[in-house]
């Protein structure tokens, strides 16, 4: 799957990204609305990392989705 697949199916997989990463926040999830970019700041604000590894973080997780297909958090 990628980014655009999940991005459109966001209200249903947030749930997802917060187990995945749990120290972000409802309100971090309600203003990433989906999108990549503000969830690559939001890792990094979060877990204190750089872009580079936010998005090579996001990039093996969403691989892992199979379409159509519930991955385990």
């Amino acid at each position: 799957m990628n980014w655009n697949q999940f991005e459109g199916h966001w209200h249903q997989r947030a749930g997802l990204v917060k187990v995945h990463w749990a120290k972000l926040t409802d309100d971090d999830l309600r203003n990433v609305a989906g999108r990549r970019d503000r969830l690559i700041g939001k890792i990094q604000e979060h877990y204190g990392i750089l872009q580079d590894e936010a998005e090579k973080q996001i990039d093996e997780w969403i691989a892992r989705f199979k379409p159509n297909h519930r991955e385990k958090a």
